[in-house]
This record gives C-alpha cells, sequence and structure tokens, in this order.
C-alpha cells in the first residue's frame, strides 16, 4: 500500500471518528469537545469538521456540531436529528412572525427537559443562569409541565428539586407552589412575571400528546410585558397546525 493511500484511509478513519463522536452527542458538541473525545489534535479535528460540514454529513450551529442532512440518511440517528430539525424549524417561523423567543420542552423520565429554543439576535432568549431542570417552580415552562401532572407526580418533583426563591418574585414553599398548581386549568396558558429571572416575563401553553406532557412557552423583556397576552393568543391560536410537527418529537 502506498504512503499516499494510508493517508487517505487514516484520514477516513478519523472522520468516522467524528461522526460517531457527534452522533451521541443528540444536542451537539464544540469541535473542542469533539477532539478530546476521538483523541485527535485539535488542529486534525478542526480541518475534518469543516470537510464534513461541506460535505453535508455534518452542519454547524452557533459553534456546535450535529449530524447533517447526508449523514441523517445513514441511520437511526440522523432520523431522530431530522425529526428535531422539524421541530426547530416550526419554532423558527413563529419566532420569526410573532418576535418573540420560542421554546419547547417536555416532562420526561421525571425530568424538565427544553427540547428546543428558537431565538434572534434582536429577540434573545432567556439565559439559563439557574439550571432549568431544578427551578420549575419559578419558570413558565415548569409550571406549565408540573400543571399537567397528577399530585403524586407533582410531590415527587418537588421533592426532588424543592422550592427554592430565585428572585424576590419565587413563589416560596413547596405547599404555596401546589396550591397554585391546583387552580390551573390544564388547557390554559401560564404566565410568571421576573420570577426565574429579573427583567423577564414569560408565558407557557400546555401540550397533551397521549400521557406525555409539552409546551410550547415564549418570553419577554418586562418593559415589553404588555405584549405578552397577545403574543401569547397568537401562538395559542395556531396550535393546531403546530401539533403535527410537535408530536414527533414525543418519540425522540
Amino acid at each position: 500500500m502506498s504512503p499516499q493511500s494510508a493517508t487517505l484511509i487514516g484520514s477516513v478513519q478519523r472522520a468516522m471518528r467524528l461522526l460517531e463522536a457527534v452522533a451521541e452527542h443528540e444536542h451537539g458538541a464544540p469541535a473542542k469537545q469533539l477532539a478530546r473525545e476521538t483523541g485527535l489534535a485539535l488542529p486534525t479535528a478542526y480541518h475534518l469538521l469543516r470537510t464534513l460540514v461541506h460535505e453535508g454529513y455534518l452542519r454547524r450551529d452557533k459553534g456546535l456540531f450535529f449530524l447533517g442532512e447526508a449523514a441523517e440518511r445513514l441511520g437511526s440517528s440522523g432520523a431522530q436529528q431530522k425529526r428535531r430539525s422539524t421541530v426547530a424549524e416550526t419554532l423558527a417561523h413563529w419566532r420569526d412572525a410573532i418576535g418573540v423567543p420560542v421554546y419547547y420542552a417536555m416532562y420526561r423520565d421525571g425530568e424538565i427537559e427544553v427540547m428546543c429554543v428558537s431565538d434572534s439576535p434582536g429577540n434573545p432568549a432567556v439565559k439559563e443562569w439557574a439550571d432549568f431542570r431544578e427551578t420549575g417552580h419559578a419558570h413558565a415552562i415548569g409550571q406549565c409541565l408540573l400543571a399537567q401532572l397528577d399530585d403524586e407526580a407533582r410531590r415527587d418533583h418537588l421533592d426532588r428539586y424543592p422550592v427554592q426563591s430565585i428572585t424576590p418574585y419565587t413563589v416560596r414553599d413547596n405547599h404555596t407552589m401546589l396550591r397554585r398548581l391546583e387552580r390551573m386549568r390544564r388547557a390554559d396558558p401560564v404566565t410568571e412575571r421576573q420570577e426565574y429571572a429579573l427583567g423577564t416575563v414569560c408565558a407557557a401553553i400546555p401540550i397533551t400528546v397521549g400521557n406525555s406532557a409539552a409546551t410550547m412557552a415564549i418570553s419577554l423583556p418586562a418593559h415589553q410585558a404588555d405584549r405578552l397576552q397577545a403574543a401569547t393568543q397568537q401562538l395559542q391560536g395556531a396550535l393546531g397546525l403546530l401539533l403535527g410537527s410537535l408530536a414527533i418529537s414525543i418519540s425522540i
């Protein structure tokens, strides 16, 4: 075998290792992490990642690498990310139509999972300064998901993640939170004003698919709070059209 052939085969092997590493990270991974996991020098990893992006096997978004359309045709991992892409496109459409950041989240295996966020430089998403999973009592996404659960599941969640006041507006204890959840009507949007982040107001719309609890949410700066109700109603009115694309993520 010629030295040139050996080099080509080695490059293919390294590229495949990178593809496999990316497939392990459904929420994407940066080049430095992928280089570390595959044992490649960072310059080599960068070169191969750029090549794979150019060929469509990977795509890059905000510094993270995901499987691309070409790789999606190769296996089930790609099919899962294709479904995620459909959800992302749906959220991006309503982000632009309403002019607000849009979020999609689910309650799965006892945890709050933010599946997708679509924002823009002019309408940035809320910064996750306190773990969303541990502060479900404070933000609209978490309150909306917990309101869809039965009493036992709510108490279990709050036993694992007790209420903590993270702003002056946050509910103070588990008992008060449970009483608030009991009063919520299952199909009504949930709003919160500066309970999770000062200067931010949010609303979440419940989505129930089978036994799964999910939500679609929006956020606005507090000085635009007067837009929250109208924006929520606009998104809620479109929810029937969105359910098809959102429900597919239940199986992801």
